[in-house]
């Protein structure tokens, strides 16, 4: 374990010392990143000018549950991002060759060894972010809510990073991973809306065999509504199965790969 909090150590230095190289790239990419931020926050802010309540949340509910949003994505864009980008490049061109060999997961290196600096800003100001929304929240939080909600946030995080393997593992097979990292960027935008205002079979999908509405909207629903048994079993439970049907894609995958020597 020791080895790979020091290998991790590695990739950041690294990470920070390459951002620090292209900085008009890095300011801009933060600078989309905010821009993103108050488009989102402004959809909202318009909705909420002509109803009272969306998906059974007020207004003031609302900013949390995006504030949320904003940390799990920018979580997820700054440790995982630009790796799931680098994925299937590395399948197609064979250069996954060299991670297989090495005495350290496979899955660890592709999954973490770039961390994108210019998000970990994003992380800070999404944070930032997310602090106003509960200081100004109308009644009190009590802080053991919000602990469980930042918890079932990051339980969240690793359910969006699972998902997002799953949908590139198939690139073993495919060759390709354009058609499903568009259907997968499209699925990913239901995580980004409070899971009240789907109904009947698009809310079962969201939370079963597509739960990207577990990311941020059941936190958000411990917080308000209290954590219950059934939704933090459920919550843990669909994040332990896409884990495992990650890692099965996964061996299966390696077992079809056609490396660079074959």
């Amino acid at each position: 374990m020791t080895r790979y909090f020091r290998l991790y150590g590695s990739f950041l230095r690294f990470s920070f010392s390459r951002a620090m190289e292209f900085r008009l790239d890095f300011f801009f990419r933060i600078g989309m990143d905010i821009v993103w931020n108050l488009v989102n926050l402004g959809f909202f802010w318009i909705l909420y000018r002509h109803t009272p309540v969306l998906g059974g949340w007020t207004f003031d509910q609302m900013l949390v549950f995006m504030g949320g949003v904003f940390v799990a994505d920018a979580i997820h864009m700054t440790v995982f991002s630009n790796n799931m980008w680098w994925f299937p490049i590395f399948i197609n061109k064979g250069d996954l060759d060299y991670h297989l060999t090495r005495p350290v997961s496979p899955l660890f290196v592709l999954s973490l060894r770039d961390f994108a600096a210019n998000s970990f800003v994003n992380l800070l100001v999404a944070s930032g972010i997310l602090t106003w929304t509960l200081a100004r929240y109308p009644e009190p939080l009590a802080a053991g809510s919000i602990a469980v909600f930042l918890a079932l946030l990051l339980i969240g995080v690793a359910l969006h990073y699972a998902m997002h393997m799953i949908f590139l593992i198939p690139t073993f097979w495919m060759h390709s991973s354009n058609g499903l990292r568009e259907i997968f960027f499209s699925m990913e935008q239901y995580a980004t809306r409070p899971y009240g205002i789907f109904r009947g079979w698009m809310a079962r999908l969201l939370v079963s065999i597509l739960p990207f509405a577990l990311i941020a909207s059941f936190p958000t629903r411990a917080l308000f509504e209290g954590l219950t048994a059934s939704l933090l079993i459920h919550m843990l439970g669909v994040t332990a199965a896409a884990f495992v049907v990650m890692r099965l894609m996964w061996r299966a995958g390696v077992r079809a790969y056609a490396s660079a020597s074959s």
